[in-house]
């Protein structure tokens, strides 16, 4: 998919996979430029801090680092949906673009990536009076991609994270868009220094969250994938639902993982099996689509919709909204 294909008239409901429409300014928030503590570098990011907390008389407010597509820059148009969502809530936001579109070896879940998003999350610490304890990532496609790295990269700062639509996979996705002619497969190629093999086995599983959601354990983790996703979009269920299995592990309840069958049932025919769907568990939160099978495994959570390449905003939103960071005990 080269551009945008959907949505509806509210936003809240967008099917993604490349940049989207570049806003010249985001009504409310501001262009500001974060200086990497790892490289020097001078990365861009939008900020939007509400009066309500400002550094003087503020009081604290949640923290939500929403992250861009896999095309995307911290320019992308789809931001200003998370934006609405902190404006309405009164909550700090931070758009970066840790290192903008994943097409070269310093994007694409790479060090400096990964510590873009930190020192974003610092910036606006810095400049925002902030709730600690209420430090929310959020990202869909490539976004929900790179909240899975952060997820096991950084498992202390969030309270919650929130992933749709993710590559979990680098080596596996390349595969599957190399036979289904998706371009993305080249970028992938591009970042991780050639096509999967010996000579790049180290570097594809560094970079694929898959191998590492282990550290994540007891992270607060919600992922979610329209069921026709990789046949209508690119990147089919089984990175979601396999990263899935390596949380109910990490969380001490393997009797949450879903059979290898079940999963390649599902990839191939679109639908949950009817054993799968008998056992999914209530969501009672409100959905702009059908939700055809929810589980958890402790804090970890997985929802397959019927959709496809897409994010439910107020849907992420609400559910990270209710997430909290457990307190520091006390000395």
């Amino acid at each position: 998919m080269d551009s945008l294909l959907r949505s509806d008239a509210s936003l809240v409901l967008l099917v993604l996979m490349a940049a989207g429409p570049v806003l010249a300014a985001w009504d409310g928030a501001e262009e500001v430029r974060i200086r990497s503590s790892k490289d020097g570098a001078q990365q861009k990011a939008m900020i939007y801090v509400p009066p309500e907390a400002r550094l003087e008389g503020g009081a604290p407010a949640p923290l939500l680092v929403a992250l861009h597509t896999w095309s995307g820059d911290y320019r992308q148009g789809t931001g200003q949906a998370y934006l609405k969502e902190c404006q309405r809530r009164k909550w700090v936001m931070v758009h970066p673009d840790f290192r903008g579109p994943n097409k070269r070896p310093q994007a694409c879940g790479s060090d400096l990536a990964v510590r873009d998003v930190l020192d974003a999350a610092a910036y606006a610490r810095e400049h925002a009076r902030v709730d600690e304890r209420r430090i929310y990532l959020v990202g869909a496609s490539g976004g929900g991609y790179m909240a899975l790295v952060m997820a096991h990269r950084a498992p202390t700062l969030w309270a919650g994270v929130s992933a749709w639509v993710p590559i979990s996979d680098l080596a596996a996705w390349h595969g599957q868009c190399k036979a289904a002619k998706r371009g993305y497969y080249k970028h992938v190629e591009a970042a991780c220094g050639g096509s999967p093999g010996p000579a790049t086995e180290a570097e594809y599983r560094t970079r694929s969250p898959l191998f590492h959601l282990a550290a994540a354990k007891g992270v607060a983790l919600d992922i979610n994938a329209g069921i026709h996703d990789g046949h209508t979009g690119s990147v089919p269920v089984s990175h979601t639902l396999l990263a899935f299995n390596v949380l109910a592990e990490a969380n001490g309840q393997r009797g949450k993982q879903l059979a290898d069958a079940d999963i390649a049932s599902i990839v191939a025919t679109r639908r949950v099996p009817e054993a799968l769907a008998a056992a999914s568990e209530p969501l009672a939160a409100t959905r702009r689509r059908k939700v055809l099978f929810h589980r958890t495994a402790g804090p970890a959570r997985v929802t397959l919709f019927d959709g496809g390449h897409e994010i439910d905003y107020a849907a992420a939103i609400a559910w990270l909204a209710e997430q909290r960071r457990p307190a520091e005990p006390k000395r």
